[in-house]
């Protein structure tokens, strides 16, 4: 949605600031959400494309789908949450060396911000105030380090919400694909056509959802997801069809 005028001066009144200052939005969860989303789709539809392709019964379509929202989803919540814990830990260990550096050197770390500042285009008198109003406060002067020169910004690592958003998004968009097996729809040919077209709606729902969110167009990001996990399933059809030809060789 775009913003008129009045509404951009409405959020930018001194009070509107103040607030998104002292209450940072942070990451959102979407790209956790996508991860477990596509993930859950790709890999259980997967299972009823390559059971499919290798002609096995409804019924093992449904154990291998459950036992594969279950298990995989599980073991992505905990990666997800490895690897978002591991970025916490870095965003600590990177604050306490800029500590450390300060405390051990204080005037090479400032010698940093200067050289930070002065590549922004600071020169003169205005770039050393700059750098005793920053290196005033040791709190100021460590926060501007991880930002300007380690990049790293202690809101990008939610470990917990990481990891129950992937789980959640996997369990519910992982399931879909498996509803015309579990309703038992017809017979194996009817449940898998059934089971492709909810697949595909979901790859473009979520896509549409993603370019939504992020404010690009939601019909190509929705053909985009679409086309990758059109191109998962007819992987792993085949896979289970060349299989079943070695098999049966």
């Amino acid at each position: 949605m775009v913003k008129s005028l009045q509404d951009h001066i409405t959020d930018h009144s001194l009070p509107r600031i103040r607030e998104r200052l002292a209450h940072p939005r942070g990451p959102s969860p979407l790209g956790d959400f996508m991860l477990g989303g596509v993930d859950g789709v790709v890999t259980t539809f997967a299972v009823v494309a390559g059971s499919a392709g290798g002609q096995l019964p409804a019924a093992t379509v449904i154990i291998l789908g459950i036992a594969n929202l279950i298990a995989d989803g599980f073991s992505m919540a905990v990666s997800n949450y490895l690897g978002t814990r591991a970025r916490q830990e870095e965003v600590k260990k990177g604050r306490q060396d800029e500590e450390d550096h300060i405390r051990t050197y204080p005037e090479g770390e400032r010698r940093e911000i200067r050289e930070i500042f002065a590549r922004k285009g600071l020169q003169g008198t205005i770039l050393e105030k700059v750098v005793d109003v920053v290196t005033a406060d040791r709190k100021v002067w460590v926060d501007t380090m991880m930002v300007e020169e380690l990049r790293l910004d202690d809101l990008a690592a939610r470990p917990i919400r990481a990891a129950v958003t992937t789980y959640f998004a996997f369990s519910i968009c992982g399931l879909v694909p498996l509803i015309p097996f579990l309703l038992g729809l017809g017979d194996f040919a009817a449940m898998f056509l059934a089971s492709s077209l909810l697949g595909l709606a979901i790859f473009f729902i979520l896509g549409v959802g993603n370019g939504w969110v992020l404010g690009t167009s939601g019909l190509v990001s929705g053909i985009r997801t679409l086309g990758i996990g059109g191109g998962a399933a007819i992987l792993a059809y085949s896979a289970g069809h060349l299989i079943r030809l070695l098999i049966e060789a």
